[in-house]
């Protein structure tokens, strides 16, 4: 049986991260949506297991450690995106893959990034490469997925949507399939 990481990214009480008039942390949303992949991906015989904790934030080296030790077959860092702390025109999806990434990783990034703009029909900022450290130093597939702009007014109401949610859980549920079954 295959095993992942969805990591919802951050943690409840990482300071700055939430939108300009503070109504989204975005762990609410990271959160809310690695529940829904959890649930699809479990439905479809996988076996999931959070990185992160909704009462504390857990360190990135907690989380890395943690995916290396149980060897698990990817890793998948849900987030929302942000550009500065006040209200701007920045829009759309991106996923990331490390600077140095395997083959593995970016036919996963590129079949999530595909479904996400599929599903959500948000503008396709591509796959990106980026240093992150979850993405640096875990030794299985990994990447890291921007869902939408916190500071962009209308994709902050999406991701405070439960509808959003759901359709972002199902695209990157449906990604993660695609390379793992």
């Amino acid at each position: 049986m295959q095993k992942i990481i969805v990591d919802a990214g951050h943690g409840p009480h990482t300071a700055g991260k939430r939108t300009p008039d503070g109504t989204l942390r975005e762990f609410m949303f990271n959160e809310a949506v690695a529940i829904r992949v959890k649930k699809l991906l479990t439905a479809e015989g996988l076996t999931v297991i959070f990185s992160h904790d909704n009462s504390r934030d857990v360190a990135l080296s907690e989380r890395i450690s943690l995916a290396n030790k149980l060897k698990v077959d990817a890793f998948i860092s849900i987030h929302a995106n942000a550009y500065g702390t006040d209200w701007n025109t920045a829009n759309g999806i991106e996923t990331y893959t490390c600077l140095q990434p395997s083959k593995a990783s970016v036919i996963m990034a590129t079949h999530v990034q595909q479904a996400l703009q599929m599903r959500t029909y948000r503008k396709d900022r591509g796959i990106k490469k980026g240093n992150f450290a979850v993405l640096r130093e875990t030794t299985m597939p990994a990447i890291l997925i921007e869902c939408g702009f916190m500071t962009n007014t209308e994709e902050a109401k999406l991701l405070k949507s439960t509808d959003y949610q759901q359709q972002c859980a199902q695209a990157i549920a449906f990604g993660v399939l695609c390379c793992l079954t």
